[in-house]
């Protein structure tokens, strides 16, 4: 049986992922250090309005409310032992509005990096990755999940690890990394050894790409470095919206929903089949996007000077791959 993901993609030029999970759990009084999973028992209704903004605003796929899922982030909050229940209740919440939308909409069981670094740097093992992968993945698959969605990981063992549990769980997954360091992930991995990695695994992801990092156009960047290498899986672009500023004591990102549309449109136009948004991104960012994807015409792959000149600068000359813009380092924003 072919799943919900695999046939919207056969059936669409693009889809649209959501938006941010944390700034809007913020924004409706979640306080900083406490874990938003739990929210998915405490207070189930928040969660059904979080995921019903993406849908609402257009959204093909929504990401549960799972990201600290595994046991090793949830000890943080001596809730190691609800791993299943947590992953379990984010995505039948997840079910529960995907089925009233009226449409057919992806439930994506967000698993996030587990936070330990992993051997030899670190002490965790591949075992042990896995293991934890595999219970929170068991538990997205039992409250329904359509697919599991892998997210802001820096090291390919943990990439590796993800995918063996998906494939323990027999769930199809999605993988994106974080690109935040001069066009490499915190442990240096480039788009191009994301790609080599992906095409390597052997239960691939139905797709693959970037979220996060430090901005739409760094994100763009490394989006055009996937799509140069033609890979045959399909390409995720979910960037932040604009930039992080400290503000009045909390993170204001600056991204307006006119930035938003033109990062999503020169997404779909640099070939990423799966566009969304991270951190800052709202439903009235989704909005815009969503109308500036269906009304604006299939243009050309944006240049690298073109990505700047619309979006901003880079946040470092180096992408990566030794194909940097010069002078193109300084921030800039427009609108």
């Amino acid at each position: 049986m072919t799943d919900a993901l695999t046939r919207l993609l056969s059936e669409r030029d693009w889809l649209m992922a959501d938006g941010a999970t944390g700034t809007t759990l913020f924004n409706m009084g979640l306080q900083s250090g406490d874990a938003p999973e739990l929210w998915n028992v405490d207070r189930p209704g928040d969660i059904r309005t979080l995921y019903r903004g993406a849908v609402d605003a257009g959204s093909d796929i929504f990401l549960t409310n799972t990201f600290g899922g595994t046991a090793a982030r949830l000890k943080l909050h001596n809730a190691q032992d609800r791993v299943r229940e947590l992953n379990r209740l984010g995505a039948e919440l997840g079910r529960e509005v995907a089925d009233a939308a009226g449409r057919r909409v992806v439930v994506a069981g967000s698993m996030g990096p587990t936070g330990e670094i992993m051997a030899p740097m670190g002490s965790l093992t591949h075992e042990h990755a896995v293991e934890m992968f595999h219970e929170q993945a068991e538990g997205l698959k039992e409250g329904g999940a359509d697919v599991l969605w892998v997210e802001t990981i820096s090291a390919p063992e943990e990439y590796r690890a993800a995918a063996e549990a998906a494939k323990l769980a027999g769930m199809p997954w999605v993988g994106t990394m974080s690109f935040d360091t001069a066009g490499r992930t915190m442990m240096g991995v480039t788009s191009s050894d994301m790609v080599e990695l992906v095409n390597r695994l052997d239960h691939k992801p139905l797709a693959f790409g970037a979220n996060c990092g430090v901005g739409a156009s760094d994100l763009l960047r490394t989006v055009l470095g996937f799509t140069a290498l033609a890979p045959e899986l399909p390409v995720v672009a979910k960037g932040n919206a604009g930039i992080p500023k400290y503000v009045d004591g909390h993170i204001h990102y600056d991204g307006t929903p006119e930035l938003m549309a033109e990062y999503a449109v020169m997404a779909r136009d640099a070939g990423a089949r799966i566009v969304g948004g991270c951190c800052g991104t709202t439903p009235e960012h989704l909005r815009a996007m969503r109308a500036a994807m269906q009304s604006r015409p299939a243009g050309a792959r944006p240049t690298l000077e073109t990505i700047a000149e619309k979006l901003g600068g880079y946040s470092s000359a180096d992408d990566g791959t030794g194909d940097a813009p010069a002078g193109r380092t300084r921030r800039r924003r427009r609108g």
